[in-house]
């Protein structure tokens, strides 16, 4: 059995004008060995924020799947515990930093490493849902963007996303990954991402023309500003 985690710098329901899913909510299903599977969305990075949930139950109600919601604000042990029973996570955006607090203190974080190694679990991620897979990334969290490295780690590196969607994201990552604060990693557009089988990257896709995912890495070349830029061929989903 292998997991897939699909990290993706932004888009599906939630950035579409009317929440309907999009191309990459579509690739979370297809890429599932299970003919009809259960989707759980995890929206604990936004304080499990109702009107994040309804969007997701809309737009996933249009798709002929089953699904469920991880709530850590209430009835939390009842939720956790159901949480196994998924075939693809969704993990939603917002702080990633408080969603990766919360889910130590649950066991979520346990929890989702134990699929990661033992189940065909899809586990995908927007925004901060994506930032959660890897070891470090950029994180407005605290108000200001700065890197931070106490992600799951179920993927080596680092992740940023909304490379293109914020000004400041793409220098403050650079500089990171630059001064050694980040490992290296992955920067993906609003509407791209990441796609690992296991703990192997496999490709690099986009839901929108000209989305683009690079690889950065940190050199000693004196005429890189010592970070080693890598675009990767996207496959348009």
């Amino acid at each position: 059995m292998t997991s897939q985690i699909v990290a993706m710098g932004g888009g599906g329901f939630s950035m579409d004008e009317y929440n309907r899913p999009t191309a990459i909510d579509r690739y979370l299903l297809e890429i599932s060995p299970v003919a009809s599977p259960l989707v759980c969305f995890v929206p604990t990075a936004s304080a499990d924020d109702p009107r994040y949930i309804n969007s997701f139950l809309n737009a996933y109600g249009q798709l002929g799947v089953r699904t469920m919601v991880l709530t850590l604000w209430e009835d939390a042990a009842r939720s956790v515990a159901r949480l196994e029973a998924a075939d693809v996570v969704v993990v939603g955006g917002g702080h990633t930093v408080n969603l990766l607090a919360l889910w130590d203190a649950h066991g979520v974080s346990d929890r989702i490493r134990t699929m990661a190694a033992e189940s065909d679990v899809v586990l995908g991620g927007f925004s901060a849902g994506a930032n959660a897979w890897f070891r470090g990334c950029i994180t407005d969290t605290f108000g200001d963007l700065r890197p931070y490295t106490g992600g799951l780690g179920l993927l080596e590196g680092s992740f940023c996303c909304h490379f293109d969607g914020e000004v400041d994201r793409a220098p403050t990552y650079t500089d990171a990954v630059a001064s050694g604060d980040l490992p290296g990693g992955y920067a993906a557009d609003d509407g791209a991402g990441v796609h690992f089988t296991g703990t192997t990257f496999h490709k690099a896709i986009a839901e929108r023309p000209r989305a683009r995912v690079s690889r950065m890495e940190p050199t000693a070349e004196p005429t890189a500003s010592g970070v080693l830029v890598e675009p990767l061929r996207i496959e348009l989903i």
